[in-house]
C-alpha cells in the first residue's frame, strides 16, 4: 500500500507544470466506441479514454472534421464535452463536393452554414480544414479534383477569419502555389482576411518547414512527425514561436520501430505511467486500460518529450510555448482563465 501512495504523490509532482491542448483528435472514429473496422470489439471506452488525457494533462482538444458529415458530428461531440472543432473537408474526400445533391456550391454552401451557426461559445468551430492535398492517396480522389475543392475552402478562412487546419501529403508545390494564388503567401493571409493556421502531421524537409514558416504558417507534429532520423532533424528546427502539439489519435501512434524510441526510453517512470499506460488487445479489453495500436490523446506528453530531448530543453518550456501558441491562434483565451 505505501508503494502505491508513493508512485501515487510522484505522478503528480512530476505533471503538475505540464498542460497540453491536443490539436488534432479525430474523437467521432468508432474506435474510441469499442467499434474496429465495423465490427464491436470492445465496449465503449469513451469516458475512459478521456479521463487518461486529463491525468496526462490535456486540458482541452480540437475535435478534427474531415468532411460535412464528420464536421457535423465533431461540432456536436465538441458542444457536449466542452472542446473546440475545426469544419472541412478532408483532400481524400473531397470527391463528395461533386457527388453531393446540388454540387459542390451547395456542399460548399452547407460547410459555410455550418460555420456561421457554430462561432460562439463550447463547441464552436475554430478552424477551417482539415484542408489540403493528398498525392500519397489519389485512388480517393484525383490532383484536380482536390485543387479545386481545396481553392474553395480558403474562401470560407477569409470570409470568417479563422485559421486553416491544414494537410499535405507530398504535394507540397502545389499546395504552397494555391495557397500563395489565395493571398496566403505572406502574414497567413491577414491582408485577405486570413488568420494564418496549421500545417499538422508534418513530415516534410527543412526547406518546405521553412517556407511554410516564412509564409505565418504554424506547425504541428505527432508520432508521424518522429518516425525517422530525418524527421528528427527536421521538427529539431521548428521555430519555438510556430510549434504546435497533437497526438492525431487515433492515428499516428508512436511505436518501438520509430526513432523517437531512443528519446522516450529516458520518459521518467511516472510520465510513462500517464502518457503511455499499458495498453491491452481488443480482444482481451479490460475497461480502464487503453487498447493496443489505438493511438489517445495522453500520448501528446511523449511527442512534447521527444521535442524538448532533441533541443535539450526543459520540457515545461515546450509545453507553455506550443500552448501560448495554439491558444493564441484558435482565440482560445478562456483556457487561459481556468
Amino acid at each position: 500500500m505505501p508503494v502505491t501512495v508513493v508512485a501515487s504523490k510522484a505522478v503528480t509532482e512530476a505533471t503538475k507544470a505540464y498542460r497540453f491542448i491536443d490539436i488534432v483528435v479525430n474523437l467521432t472514429d468508432p474506435v474510441f466506441r469499442g467499434i474496429h473496422h465495423g465490427r464491436r470489439k470492445h465496449d465503449d471506452d469513451f469516458e475512459a479514454m478521456m479521463e487518461r488525457s486529463r491525468k496526462a494533462g490535456v486540458k482541452n482538444m480540437i475535435v478534427t472534421g474531415g468532411s460535412l458529415r464528420e464536421s457535423t458530428a465533431a461540432l456536436k461531440l465538441a458542444r457536449e464535452c466542452g472542446m473546440y472543432a475545426t469544419v472541412g473537408c478532408h483532400p481524400t474526400r473531397s470527391a463528395e463536393f461533386d457527388k453531393y445533391k446540388g454540387g459542390p456550391e451547395a456542399y460548399l454552401d452547407a460547410l459555410d452554414q455550418l460555420v456561421s451557426s457554430n462561432l460562439t461559445g463550447k463547441g464552436r468551430a475554430v478552424a477551417i480544414g482539415e484542408c489540403g492535398l493528398d498525392y500519397d492517396r489519389l485512388h480517393f480522389a484525383g490532383p484536380e479534383i482536390q485543387k479545386r475543392h481545396f481553392r474553395s475552402q480558403l474562401s470560407l478562412a477569409k470570409k470568417y477569419h479563422l485559421p486553416l487546419f491544414l494537410h499535405s501529403r507530398a504535394a507540397h508545390v502545389d499546395f504552397v502555389q494555391i495557397l500563395r494564388d489565395e493571398g496566403f503567401g505572406e502574414n497567413g493571409g491577414k491582408a485577405v482576411g486570413g488568420k494564418g493556421g496549421v500545417v499538422h502531421s508534418f513530415t516534410g524537409t527543412i526547406s518546405e518547414l521553412n517556407e511554410l514558416m516564412d509564409m505565418g504558417f504554424h506547425i504541428s507534429v505527432n508520432g508521424c512527425s518522429l518516425k525517422t532520423e530525418e524527421n528528427l532533424a527536421v521538427v529539431k528546427t521548428i521555430s519555438p514561436e510556430r510549434i504546435m502539439l497533437e497526438t492525431d489519435a487515433p492515428w499516428c501512434t508512436m511505436t518501438s520501430t520509430h526513432a523517437s524510441k531512443t528519446h522516450l526510453d529516458t520518459l521518467p517512470a511516472p510520465l510513462r505511467e500517464l502518457y503511455f499506460p499499458h495498453s491491452v488487445k481488443p480482444e482481451r479489453f479490460v475497461y480502464g486500460s487503453p487498447v493496443k495500436g489505438r493511438n489517445e490523446p495522453c500520448a501528446i506528453g511523449g511527442v512534447a518529450w521527444v521535442i524538448q530531448s532533441l533541443n535539450g530543453v526543459p520540457l515545461e518550456k515546450v509545453t507553455e510555448k506550443a500552448w501560448k501558441n495554439t491558444v493564441e491562434l484558435f482565440s482560445l483565451d478562456e483556457l487561459n482563465e481556468n
